[in-house]
């Protein structure tokens, strides 16, 4: 089964890093912990947090919700907790989500981006993805390259 997280605003940056790798992963910004708790148990996702408070709670104590506490502020310890703690796949589904809103990407003919990207990116790129929700445009240019060189760091040992 596929694991699905909900990220408290307090680790916000780990959301992206989990969006990279292809983990669904709502960020989580209201104040109410009770509904970030809520949205968890309804959709069957792992609450991501530095609250203490939120790790007291029944319903993780008890065992029925997994939340984990994030022990670190850098994100990249962050990550390396999960991918420790959860065994993730650092190649799961790699930039396959919108980092921005959590959607699936979808592919685009170039003629379909050619006026949403720069003359430069149209000249030199062919494969775009494009988000269905907030319509943000991605293509591997150096940007991907260096994020994929980061989530190289994450991969086990062999």
């Amino acid at each position: 089964m596929e694991v699905k997280f909900i990220v408290d605003n307090n680790v916000g940056k780990l959301a992206k890093w989990l969006r990279i790798m292809g983990y669904d992963a709502l960020l989580f910004t209201a104040k109410d912990d009770g509904e970030m708790i809520k949205i968890a148990l309804s959709q069957d996702r792992v609450v991501l947090t530095k609250d203490t408070q939120v790790m007291k709670r029944w319903l993780v104590t008890s065992g029925r919700l997994k939340a984990i506490l994030i022990e670190d502020d850098n994100p990249k310890v962050q990550l390396r907790q999960l991918v420790d703690v959860l065994n993730l796949d650092c190649q799961f589904r790699p930039f396959s989500l919108c980092l921005e809103c959590n959607e699936k990407l979808v592919e685009r003919d170039r003629d379909e981006v050619r006026d949403l990207v720069p003359p430069y990116v149209f000249k030199t790129q062919s494969q775009y993805m494009q988000c269905p929700l907030c319509h943000r445009v991605y293509w591997r240019g150096t940007h991907w390259q260096a994020m994929s060189k980061e989530l190289e760091e994450f991969m086990p040992e062999n």
